[in-house]
């Protein structure tokens, strides 16, 4: 099966353009809600996290995700050290549903693929983007975050420009018209890369 990771940085707007493509058949693991569902379903994850963030990282209501905000997104020995845990059983995850998919590829949609390494793990990378400011305002208003907050994320996290650069792939999300028709030809050069080209196992 054919694997294209999109990625994009907090409020660039990946979501909306897996939604599309998910208007075209196409199967979209995000990784970001797996992620957080083996958090709290892995017994062998639970275990790691317990240990390397402490018992805070669990409530009975499950993962603590305020607690590990706090902890890594202003701490990037703390991030790492997070993703190096979870982003492991994540990618086996990925591997696995995506050998049940069917259609001419799927999407892996994680904000951090760059930064966990996981750009090997599939054939093709999108990246998608956005002003700044924009993103400030969306994650804002999607996230109840303040200014601050939001900034701390995205100072942790990858440039546009490095991601388009490390990408195969870019598509800018500022008009939904326009993102829509973008959409459409990205779909179409995705079917024809996903024909062209020997698939990864």
């Amino acid at each position: 099966m054919y694997k294209v990771g999109i990625t994009g940085g907090i409020g660039s707007g990946k979501s909306r353009v897996c939604s599309l493509l998910e208007g075209y058949g196409v199967a979209v693991y995000d990784a970001d809600s797996r992620a957080k569902g083996l958090m709290n379903d892995s017994q062998r994850l639970r275990e790691a996290l317990v240990e390397r963030f402490g018992a805070e990282v669990y409530t009975d209501e499950g993962i603590n995700r305020t607690y590990l905000a706090e902890r890594v997104f202003s701490h990037p020995e703390e991030l790492a050290a997070l993703n190096a845990i979870v982003h492991p059983a994540v990618m086996d995850d990925f591997d696995l549903w995506a050998s049940e998919q069917d259609g001419d590829y799927v999407v892996l949609e994680s904000a951090i693929l760059f930064e966990a390494h996981l750009e090997d793990r599939v054939d093709a990378v999108v990246a998608v983007m956005a002003p700044a400011p924009l993103r400030l305002e969306r994650a804002m208003l999607r996230d109840g975050a303040t200014r601050e907050q939001i900034e701390a994320r995205m100072n942790n996290q990858l440039s546009d420009e490095e991601r388009v650069h490390r990408a195969r792939y870019a598509i800018v999300n500022i008009d939904l018209e326009e993102l829509a028709e973008d959409v459409e030809q990205l779909h179409r050069k995705l079917c024809y890369d996903s024909k062209a080209v020997d698939h990864k196992s």
